[in-house]
């Protein structure tokens, strides 16, 4: 990876957040980073790599940011030029007294940023794309590809996210509402986690290389959030490194791979080892949370031994309880099934309703393994037909041609 490779994907979100905090002006922030980095691009091959690759882009950035103020001044002809002139040097000489401080300790600002793109105004999928975009500089037709619409739409979705904050404070909120905001960033960060794992449709199977960019969110978001909110953090973090550490067992030949037909050799043992790290003292201190649950779930899954059922069952029940969730209802079943017999998971299923094809897909599983096979074979029928994704639905195909 190059220097500047290196600095967009480590940098990006920090200069960004920096640019914001300081001008207030989240297209003016964003708009003067990339061009600090196009110019990176033509002058570092030929002059070198700068000592300090951040300080260069960030300075860059400041003087393109100030460059366009001026100009917007002047335009507008809505103050004398003097006036105009002493603002400008006003923020010039803030700009290089921040410049004399550290500017790279600056975790409250990374963290104003993150809560700007989670703002209650925008809807989660836009608050997801705008987060990771900003945050990260994912490019945005990565984003699109992650949320299977085309580049243009996706440019149009962050655009429209773009103006709806533009009159937003950037200051931090506190108590509910900092709760709540720091809640929905790590909703945000989960949904385009599962979204890159479980592709709606399309030729992938998974994306794991999106998945890794909202993993990077969480740590970035884990490392700046105030104390009081590490448990749930924590919680999160373990549960997306035990399910993205089974990224090379999930794919064989182009095709899906469920869990119990994974090759556990090509697990990442030091990844799982790492998430057990984190999540261990929590099982033994923390209250029961919806993502404690769900890493304690997927810890289970990560074994190299025979699966506990029942202890899955019974945390899908508070999961359930918690939440009252049908997916969860969903999974219950599974795991009532695998615990119980295929009767007693579609015992659980019954009156459940779910859009898409997950629901029939498992009841055409149970169906099987209960010797139901004409139901079962119209379940997976059913099933192909609320399939979007290309591989999932050449998998069903498959198992329905078996019965």
């Amino acid at each position: 990876m190059s220097a500047l490779e290196s600095a967009m994907r480590d940098e990006w979100g920090r200069l960004l957040a920096l640019l914001a905090a300081q001008f207030r002006r989240l297209d003016l922030a964003e708009d003067s980073l990339a061009e600090a980095f196009e110019s990176a691009a033509r002058t570092w091959p030929a002059d070198g790599v700068p000592a300090n690759p951040p300080a260069w882009l960030l300075t860059a950035a400041r003087r393109r940011a100030l460059d366009r103020l001026r100009a917007e001044a002047v335009a507008a002809k809505s103050l004398p030029l003097l006036a105009v002139e002493a603002e400008i040097t006003s923020n010039a000489r803030r700009v290089l007294a921040d410049a004399a401080c550290d500017q790279f300790g600056a975790a409250d600002e990374r963290l104003r940023l993150i809560l700007l793109c989670a703002h209650p105004s925008l809807a989660p999928e836009s608050g997801a794309a705008l987060t990771l975009r900003l945050v990260l500089g994912v490019p945005t037709a990565d984003i699109a590809r992650l949320f299977l619409v085309p580049t243009a739409t996706m440019a149009a979705r962050l655009t429209r996210a773009r103006r709806r904050l533009a009159g937003a404070r950037f200051d931090v909120p506190v108590g509910a509402e900092l709760q709540a905001r720091i809640a929905g960033v790590a909703d945000i960060a989960y949904l385009a986690f599962v979204a890159a794992y479980a592709p709606g449709s399309g030729v992938d199977v998974v994306r794991a290389d999106e998945a890794a960019e909202a993993l990077r969110l969480v740590r970035i978001l884990r490392e700046v959030a105030p104390a009081k909110f590490s448990d749930d953090l924590d919680a999160l973090l373990a549960l997306m490194m035990l399910q993205h550490a089974r990224r090379d067992a999930r794919v064989e030949d182009g095709r899906l791979v469920l869990l119990p037909d994974q090759d556990r050799t090509r697990w990442r043992l030091s990844e799982i080892a790492d998430a057990l790290e984190i999540l261990t003292p929590l099982a033994r201190r923390a209250p029961s949370t919806p993502y404690l649950l769900q890493a304690l779930i997927a810890a289970e899954h990560s074994t190299l031994t025979n699966t506990d059922w029942s202890r899955i069952t019974s945390w899908y029940g508070e999961l359930e309880a918690l939440t009252g969730s049908p997916v969860v209802r969903l999974n219950r079943a599974v795991a009532v099934a695998e615990a119980s017999g295929p009767l007693a998971g579609l015992e659980v299923l019954e009156g459940l309703e779910l859009p898409g094809h997950r629901l029939p897909t498992v009841r055409a599983e149970l169906l099987t393994r209960a010797g139901r096979l004409a139901e079962a074979r119209a379940a997976y029928d059913a099933a192909i037909i609320a399939c979007d994704n290309v591989a999932e639905r050449v998998h069903l195909t498959q198992r329905r041609d078996l019965i």
